[in-house]
This record gives C-alpha cells, structure tokens and sequence, in this order.
C-alpha cells in the first residue's frame, strides 16, 4: 500500500472509531413539553459556559443525556442507588460490578413539567436521583464536563424516574423543574457500544503509530 493510501485508511479508521464513541445512549423523546431530546457529546457548547452542567446553564425544555464513565466498576464501596432495577426500590450495587454511567436532566427557564424517555444499548442496573448518592457516585462522571450544584440537583416528591416495564433498557422520565433543574445518574449494564472504544491515549498511540510508519515508507526507496 502507498504511504498517502496508508495514512488515509488510517485517519478513515480513527474516524469511525470516534463516531462510534457514544454509542450507549441510543435514543430519546419528549413525550409531552414543548421541547426535543438532545444528546450532548462532551465538549459540548449548548450551555453557558461551554461544556457545563447543573446550575441554570440551559435554561429551555430540552431532555438532556450524556455519557459518563463506560465500562468502568464500582470501586472500595458498594454503591448506594435510589432505584434498583431488581428491586425498584432503593440498595447498592456491589464492588466489583462493572457499569456504563449516563447523566439524564431537564434544565428549563421556568417552573414545569416534562415527561419522555431515553433508551441505552444495555439493561439498566441501576438509577440515582438523590443528592447524596449522585455526590457519591460522582467518581463516574465524565471528567471532561463541568458540573456545578451538586447539593441542589436531586429529585423532589413531585418528579418520576422509573424503568419502563416492557422494555428494562429504557427509562422512562415525568418531572417538574425550574432553578437549577432535575439531574439523575443511569447506570446500566457492560456497553457492547462503548466496548471496542478505545481511550484518548490509545487513539494517540494509533495515530503516532500511522505516522511512523507512513514516514518510513516515505523514505523507504520504492
């Protein structure tokens, strides 16, 4: 293969390697409000700031959903969680159990409802709408996403999160919302969409790794 043939093939790899960076969170919609579902890819600039979440910074009726952390496991601690899908009711997911985390919420300018849904590519272990179990959950969030509030972004008695009983990869979402908004944490089962992604610095070895070789060949009398 030529050296440009190569590299082109390479960079068409990394790119569809990207594109497939999101994969778990498959779908969405606003069932009632005025407003759409939106996936948000980190470094996102829907919010003010950029890339920022929590405290007023979207301010429309829009359901949100961004991935967090893929793949990853419970570490030192079982996990309190306020829903558990076994169960419906409030436990823990044990140390060692391995889980894709989403971040779901509704952000509007004004005091009011929503009701929607949004689909994973994997059962849903596990949702988390107190305050005190997002803080302590938040060793999944998505490190390059700001997050603000965390002590005002639980639900209150008037909002419902619940895993839609004929299908356990759905949540179904039916909340009321002004300052600063209603934010939960999904947490599903191992992501067979996040599985073969490979990290930032993976993709940056894969790439040094085509140049190299493109250069070599560059040089290499043909």
């Amino acid at each position: 293969m030529r050296p440009l043939s190569l590299l082109i093939s390479g960079f068409v790899m990394l790119s569809a390697v990207v594109s497939n960076a999101h994969a778990t969170i498959i779908g969405g919609a606003v069932t009632s409000g005025s407003g759409v579902f939106v996936e948000l890819i980190p470094g996102f600039t829907d919010s003010t700031p950029d890339n920022t979440v929590g405290n007023n910074n979207f301010q429309n009726t829009n359901l949100y959903a961004f991935n967090e952390d893929q793949n990853t496991a419970i570490l030192n601690n079982p996990l309190s969680v306020d829903i558990l899908a076994v169960t419906g009711s409030a436990g823990t997911l044990a140390v060692g159990t391995v889980v894709a985390s989403q971040y779901i919420f509704f952000d509007p300018q004004f005091f009011t409802n929503q009701t929607g849904w949004v689909e994973f590519d994997a059962d849903i272990l596990a949702v988390i709408t107190s305050s005190a179990n997002l803080d302590a959950s938040d060793y999944l969030a998505n490190t390059g996403v700001t997050y603000l509030s965390s002590g005002l972004r639980g639900l209150e008695w008037n909002d419902s999160v619940s895993i839609d009983a004929g299908n356990a990869r759905r949540l179904n979402v039916d909340w009321w919302a002004g300052s600063p908004g209603d934010y939960v944490r999904v947490l599903t089962a191992f992501s067979p969409g996040a599985a073969t992604v490979p990290g930032p610095g993976a993709l940056v070895l894969l790439a040094l790794g085509l140049a190299v070789i493109g250069f070599r060949r560059l040089k290499t009398p043909q």
